[in-house]
């Protein structure tokens, strides 16, 4: 997998760098989960702190243009994005156990 960043602008309004970027890969698509810690790591910054929204991929091509958003803390992310969007990128609670 192969991310190549297209934009990067900093918004000191929200506390935040926002980065357009294209995925290349091999394969399966890559999950949220894998793209958002390949970002955080390309810009050092914590996994919880990135949001991915949205992923838009095209039939037939080993791509997938996104938008990601990095917030410099946690406390930032909670007051600017909703629950929903937030919840998206992170791993499903396991199912009670019977």
């Amino acid at each position: 997998m192969e991310i190549k960043i297209t934009s990067n602008t900093r918004n000191e309004l929200l506390s935040r760098s926002e980065l357009a970027f294209t995925v290349s890969y091999d394969g399966a698509t890559p999950s949220r989960m894998d793209i958002a810690a390949k970002i955080a790591a390309l810009q050092n910054a914590a996994v919880e702190n990135v949001v991915l929204s949205p992923l838009a991929g095209r039939f037939g091509q080993r791509a997938v243009n996104g938008v990601a958003r990095i917030y410099d803390s946690a406390d930032a992310l909670k007051a600017t994005e909703n629950a929903y969007i937030i919840a998206r990128g992170q791993p499903k609670a396991e199912a009670a156990q019977e």
